[in-house]
């Protein structure tokens, strides 16, 4: 039987309901109050890593074996403080790019609701990573200026697969790196915690933005896509390039220029880029948004 293209949008709108709800009900089921789930009177363990040192930038490079103890768990904590303060930038971002692409949907649907809960749990995230970068005594660090400024640009015009393309991007990243830092036993337990609240509900935030972004090109021609593609690899070379900030080196006490030399040509931490990004690229390229002018993107910040 051959369905009319009205009975195939019903049939994909009673797909994406049912879909949505079970989103719903897993925020109902499975959430996490910052406030009570971490411990934040327990006193930092001078010994204990920010994230997992496998994971810094120096990791492995000739600077990290000259590192005393004391300057690589300083080191970490500021790395781990800088790509917190990055995801609190971007959920700003995020937030407003759902507000508005939600700003005439039917409240009563799930979609509707589930876009509004997500919300309200990137608000409870920028919250939580606030705090622990209180905690670790870790200063604001911001990403550049001429950065913060094309994202300006961005959250304004983003729509459609574009915005959930950007979202889906910061999100995947940040879940990889975050899943071996809620495991890592010479990790502070204030990361720990953290990371396991973001990795969980971060988990039905990605599912939505997919879901957003398969219902947003379903009808889409080759140029829309080439032309999101574009963007969204633009965009993740932009976040990536930005999560560490070169002023996480001078607070360890090392020489900027060296530091900054020495990360750029760490092929450890650019082979954990690759790997954590393989599921995203594995989406991309089935979405249509894996174009060779995106993959040069991808590359020069090693994510492909």
């Amino acid at each position: 039987m051959t369905l009319t293209a009205e009975q195939f949008r019903t049939t994909l709108d009673r797909d994406t309901e049912a879909e949505m709800s079970r989103l719903l009900d897993s925020s109902r089921t499975i959430s996490y109050d910052p406030q009570t789930e971490v411990d934040w009177d327990a006193p930092l363990d001078p010994a204990l890593h920010g994230l997992n040192p496998q994971w810094s930038t120096l990791y492995g490079t000739p600077l990290w074996e000259r590192m005393s103890h004391e300057q690589r768990v300083t080191l970490t904590r500021h790395e781990v403080g800088s790509i917190m303060s990055t995801g609190i930038w971007f959920e700003m971002m995020l937030q407003q790019l759902i507000l508005r692409d939600q700003y005439r949907a039917r409240y009563a649907d799930s979609e509707f609701q589930f876009a509004l809960t997500e919300i309200a749990d990137e608000c409870r995230h920028s919250l939580m990573f606030a705090r622990a970068c209180t905690l670790m005594d870790v200063p604001h660090y911001s990403p550049p200026r001429y950065v913060v400024e094309l994202a300006r640009g961005l959250k304004t015009v983003a729509t459609g697969e574009i915005a959930y393309g950007c979202i889906l991007v910061a999100e995947e990243i940040l879940d990889v790196m975050q899943r071996d830092w809620m495991r890592g036993e010479d990790v502070l337990p204030v990361v720990r915690t953290t990371s396991k609240i973001h990795v969980v509900e971060e988990a039905r935030h990605m599912k939505f933005a997919r879901h957003e972004i398969r219902e947003h090109l379903r009808e889409s021609g080759r140029v829309r896509r080439q032309v999101a593609a574009e963007v969204i690899a633009g965009s993740a070379r932009f976040i990536v390039s930005s999560m560490v900030n070169p002023g996480v080196y001078e607070a360890a006490g090392l020489g900027r220029e060296e530091a900054l030399a020495q990360a750029r040509a760490n092929t450890h931490h650019h082979n954990l880029m690759r790997m954590s990004c393989v599921h995203l690229m594995d989406f991309l390229s089935d979405a249509g948004l894996l174009t060779r002018p995106a993959m040069r993107h991808y590359r020069a910040v090693h994510m492909l």
